[in-house]
């Protein structure tokens, strides 16, 4: 724990308040990947009041074993962008709570909030390259509780839609009967992330804690002798039950920066009435007609229900239409089928519309050509580390991005807490 910022966290009173984290969540480590996936060559301004914290720790289960038989445990990712010289940017961990339901942590959001561009990862390693049986899926809808509170953690969880149910068994969630959850109890936690020892990052681990302090809303875990850390965010907790079953208890949400002392995690048991249960019982909104993947340089839309592939409506000029893209592209229409960037042609990229399957990866190209300058900047020269980018792409991504930050702040300068 960093000198000066530490104190004790009292347990909090009432129903779902949960145990308190007065530090607040993970500002920090929202930064540092704000650089990773939008590191354009000019510095983003950010006023000096405003300036987040040093990034911090970025370990997961920190004492832990590979989790083979975790099916249900996966891997939040931003949505890729590209089919060649892929990059998966691990945000958070998530528990999938239905064929097509994954439930994760609210500050996993943070980046790009509910309308940014996801997939979550089915399998047990991701990094440094996935393996050959794994799975991306597209998240169609994310949604956060809505009332969480960064600050202290509160109903600090989010659900998410996939694009197409998965043939995985959902984790248990407590039923009436299932059991108590009591200091003392042996718990196990389950996620992605770096570790401390030879293991490389990416892959899914497991380890077992004990419950230390129990509240409506939340709960405290210490190692035993395994400990949760900034990568397992939003990944499950569970403890036996009566039946001597596992059962969802919790979600990863926050704990000391070592991630040595502490884990807090959110309790799934206040979040079934009013936030899972009928995020489970929606119906699927039924899909309108969408725009031809081949004439979004020409057709203009108004809303995102219009693009297809989950594909964002935006302005890309001040009073003009509306078109079809992806934050990490500039606007252009999507064509034939390809595997690399060659199958396209000049100024052509294979770019990733969906997924998965057979036409996941179409050839794309931009609606007008650089100019020149831009061309010109574009040359290999130090600066341009991330692929499938233009300089209008990363101008696109940061400025939402820092829209969003600035919008919300960034928050006390003192973050001793971890939680991402």
């Amino acid at each position: 724990m960093n000198s000066g910022c530490e104190h004790p966290l009292p347990l909090g009173e009432g129903r779902g308040e949960g145990i308190k984290d007065p530090r607040g969540g993970a500002r920090a480590l929202l930064f540092t990947t704000l650089w990773t996936l939008c590191a354009a060559c000019a510095p983003l301004t950010v006023e000096p009041e405003s300036r987040p914290s040093p990034p911090q720790r970025t370990d997961a289960v920190v004492g832990g074993t590979a989790a083979p038989d975790d099916e249900a445990v996966v891997a939040l990712i931003s949505r890729r962008a590209r089919c060649t010289e892929d990059t998966w940017t691990l945000l958070c961990s998530g528990a999938l709570v239905a064929p097509d339901v994954v439930l994760t942590a609210a500050h996993c959001l943070e980046i790009f909030g509910e309308e940014g561009d996801y997939e979550i990862f089915l399998g047990e390693r991701l990094l440094p390259e996935p393996e050959p049986g794994g799975r991306f899926i597209r998240v169609e809808r994310a949604v956060r509780h809505p009332s969480y509170d960064r600050t202290t953690h509160a109903y600090d969880a989010a659900l998410l839609r996939l694009t197409k149910p998965v043939n995985v068994s959902p984790l248990p969630l407590p039923e009436p009967g299932w059991g108590a959850l009591e200091p003392g109890q042996a718990a196990r936690v389950v996620g992605f992330g770096e570790t401390k020892d030879s293991a490389p990052s990416g892959q899914r681990r497991q380890g077992l804690l004990e419950v230390t302090e129990v509240a409506p809303g939340a709960f405290h875990a210490g190692p035993a002798p395994a400990m949760s850390c900034v990568g397992d965010s939003g990944g499950p907790v569970l403890v036996r039950g009566a039946d001597g079953r596992e059962v969802l208890v919790g979600i990863t949400a926050s704990g000391d920066v070592a991630c040595r002392k502490e884990a807090l995690n959110v309790r799934v048991e206040a979040l079934l009435e009013d936030f899972l249960q009928p995020f489970l019982e929606e119906r699927p909104e039924s899909q309108g007609p969408v725009l031809a993947p081949e004439s979004l340089c020409t057709a203009a839309c108004t809303h995102d229900a219009e693009c297809p592939a989950g594909l964002s409506c935006v302005s890309v000029t001040e009073d003009g239409p509306g078109r079809c893209l992806q934050y990490a592209l500039r606007e252009g229409s999507y064509g034939a089928s390809c595997t690399e960037d060659a199958q396209c042609g000049a100024g052509g990229t294979c770019a990733r519309l969906e997924s998965e399957g057979a036409e996941a990866c179409r050839c794309f190209t931009p609606c007008a050509p650089l100019p020149l300058e831009e061309e010109e900047a574009e040359a290999p020269s130090g600066c341009t580390g991330a692929p499938g980018t233009t300089p209008v792409g990363w101008a696109l991504c940061a400025w939402a991005l820092f829209r969003r930050l600035s919008r919300r702040g960034w928050g006390g300068a003192c973050a001793a807490r971890r939680g991402g």
